[in-house]
């Protein structure tokens, strides 16, 4: 009986412990299932936002036809962007009274990523015109596209520094206020803050400088 009763102990603690092991199992799962659930619909990667509120002030340019020559946009008022960077800095494209490019990317568009090194080189080379800022907008972000997230993307590129990025909302309110039809796109705004130019597709450094240096003087 003493025996008895030793073995139908022993027998609970070992049903109790493998009872623990596997709801430890199954908790520790449900959680990683949780953690990777929770990772994968984010918005952020770390601390970083790839997409920001942007609000806009102004009326918004027509959609860009690079067969439409006059450019319709060109001339007119370009409408203010106001939103963040991927670090929550505040960016907006209100003119200070220099010349302004836009430049509009998205990660997974190849055009983008061939064109990004280009800029890169343009600024570092010295060969970039003085006397005129660069702003780009980070659009069309999609975790699901390949390249993502766009801020590891510009890291990798070593983006200058000194060019501010804003990082644009989910449904690409900033792209749409400028017009945007394809990637990469560019707009060049005036000191005044009008409408100097408008393109989209890679453009050779060369071309960039002479469109740039013709309509700024710079």
């Amino acid at each position: 009986m003493s025996t008895s009763k030793k073995n139908s102990t022993s027998g609970n603690r070992n049903a109790w412990i493998v009872g623990g092991v596997i709801a430890a199992v199954i908790a520790i799962a449900a959680i990683a299932a949780i953690s990777a659930s929770s990772k994968k619909d984010s918005t952020a990667v770390g601390s970083l936002q790839e997409f920001s509120e942007v609000t806009v002030t102004g009326d918004v340019l027509p959609a860009f036809d690079s067969a439409a020559n006059p450019d319709p946009a060109v001339g007119m008022l370009a409408p203010v962007l106001s939103g963040k960077g991927f670090t929550g800095n505040v960016v907006t494209t209100e003119s200070t009274g220099t010349p302004t490019l836009l430049v509009f990317l998205a990660h997974w568009c190849q055009y983008c990523q061939r064109e990004v090194p280009l800029l890169v080189e343009w600024e570092k080379s010295g060969n970039m015109p003085a006397g005129f800022d660069i702003l780009a907008v980070t659009t069309g972000t999609d975790p699901a596209n390949p390249n993502f997230p766009p801020s590891e993307w510009l890291t990798r590129e070593n983006f200058p520094a000194t060019w501010p990025v804003m990082a644009d909302s989910k449904d690409a309110v900033g792209a749409d206020a400028f017009g945007l039809a394809g990637y990469p796109y560019f707009v060049l705004v005036g000191g005044d803050g009008k409408v100097l130019w408008r393109a989209s597709g890679e453009i050779p450094m060369d071309e960039l400088t002479a469109t740039i240096l013709a309509l700024t003087g710079a």
